[in-house]
């Protein structure tokens, strides 16, 4: 990069916010897991849209490469900068303001570099409720979320974050600015261009703030933690719970023995609710913006129900919100609790909901026939299909031979995902991680489209390259 680039990025944000030492970059050039390290000529933090413009715009000029960067807590490598270090890391998290609140409307603008505990605290202050929820809320950034489509434990009720926003502001790869940042439910004026951006990981523009649906505030809650013979029970406990308790049932989430087991490793404090139990617990979730709601006696109910039909065997009800607490953090360490155990060969993947139990059978009969000794870590959202299904050695020795079949692991665990209708990539994005895997799973058409669209919008390819879109042609399973 230039010397005269590095001075108008100075002269744009200031001295202090252009870092290009080492130290300095180095917290931007490696993701969250580890896995990925890059390199970048420098790191630029702009203080609002106009800023960000204007960088873009400097960088467009020169030729240079740009990384959108959030709270950098992705999962796929799609905010960490290639090893080339040709571009530049932009990152927004000076860019941390509520712009507006419209309680009437039920909107929040607000700046892409808030997080998304921010937005929630925000939300709450007006006795509203926005419903993304994830473990890494606190660091997370909404721009993030926004990039990478987040989902999160209530995407059962709420759905994903697409469906969570009505406007987006966005700093197109030459420098301008696109302005649609209103709050409108229904607007039918052609294409819905802020999906483009949507679920894009940066890679058509950078969202600079957002406009987003907020709901009521939730005043009743009840939680439980389930014991179910099997992931087939799960799936129609789930059934039998909405069929009883209706749009209160704001979450679903099961997990594997084996993923508890590591909760409980390495997490401190962590308890299991109910010693001895088999190898399938489900964590349940009703809310109501009722104060008077009887929630937990609904749940109760509706439980005793399912131990009646065999769809649950044991249960463990929260009785006050420090339980509550409790119990979720067993499913929100679980991340966490891989991350300190090592590294594992990673799934975010979906399936009809119909499906789990029978990708569940299937794949792990398949994996231990190859590998007798395999340790499946699966966990997730079964309440909207969505698996994390995650592999490994128990023994750390063997574990290095077996990371290194990865392709191999990948083709059992996505051929089967394909072929029972299902994706590859649920709610964490592509990013690096699963960058060529579309090639195999896409159609040419599909891929076709996908380039159409990045070449349009951004035709010199500088907008985070190396990321989402697969090199060369498709080719299709």
């Amino acid at each position: 990069m230039s010397s005269e680039l590095i001075a108008r990025l100075r002269g744009i944000v200031g001295d202090c916010h252009v870092l290009d030492s080492a130290a300095e970059m180095a917290p931007y050039l490696s993701d969250w897991r580890g896995r990925y390290h890059g390199l970048a000529c420098a790191v630029v933090r702009p203080g609002d849209t106009n800023e960000v413009a204007a960088v873009v715009a400097a960088c467009a000029e020169a030729g240079v490469p740009m990384v959108p960067q959030g709270g950098n807590t992705g999962l796929c490598g799609g905010a960490t900068p290639l090893a080339d270090g040709a571009g530049v890391v932009i990152s927004l998290a000076r860019m941390h303001r509520i712009l507006a609140v419209d309680a009437d409307n039920d909107t929040l603008t607000v700046q892409a570099g808030c997080t998304l505990a921010t937005v929630q605290e925000a939300a709450a202050a007006v006795e509203r409720l926005f419903p993304l929820a994830l473990a890494s809320e606190g660091s997370c950034m909404i721009g993030g979320n926004l990039s990478t489509n987040a989902g999160g434990v209530q995407v059962l009720r709420y759905g994903n974050t697409r469906e969570l926003v009505l406007g987006l502001e966005v700093v197109l790869p030459d420098g301008r600015v696109w302005d649609g940042l209103r709050g409108l439910r229904k607007d039918n004026t052609g294409y819905d261009l802020k999906q483009l951006f949507i679920g894009a990981e940066g890679t058509l523009g950078i969202i600079t703030a957002a406009v987003l649906k907020l709901f009521p505030a939730i005043r009743s809650r009840a939680t439980a933690w389930v014991s179910v013979p099997n992931p087939g029970a799960a799936v129609r406990l789930l059934g039998l719970l909405r069929a009883q308790c209706g749009e209160r049932v704001s979450a679903f989430e099961i997990v594997g023995r084996s993923a508890l087991a590591l909760v409980l490793k390495h997490i401190p404090g962590a308890r299991d609710p109910l010693p001895g139990a088999g190898d399938w617990a489900v964590l349940i979730e009703l809310s109501d913006p009722a104060v008077e709601a009887a929630l937990s006696v609904q749940l109760e109910s509706a439980l005793g129900m399912a131990c009646d039909r065999g769809l649950a065997t044991d249960a463990a009800l929260a009785a006050s919100a420090a339980q509550a607490t409790a119990l979720w953090a067993l499913r929100e360490n679980i991340s966490e609790a891989q991350r300190i155990e090592g590294i594992s060969i990673k799934h975010d993947v979906s399936v009809p909901v119909s499906r789990i139990p029978e990708f569940l059978a299937r794949a792990g009969d398949m994996l231990a026939e190859r590998w007798p000794d395999v340790r499946v870590v699966a966990f997730g959202h079964i309440g909207d299909g969505n698996l994390h299904y995650n592999l490994s050695k128990p023994i750390a020795g063997d574990n290095p031979d077996f990371i290194a079949r990865t392709p191999e692991v990948n083709r059992v665990v996505h051929d089967l995902v394909t072929m029972l209708g299902g994706s590859i990539s649920a709610e964490h994005g592509l990013g690096q991680l699963k960058r060529d895997e579309l090639a195999l799973y896409k159609s040419p058409v599909e891929l076709e489209l996908m380039r159409s669209i990045k070449r349009a919008v951004d035709p010199r390819g500088l907008m985070n390259p190396g990321k989402v879109l697969p090199e060369g042609s498709a080719n299709p399973r």
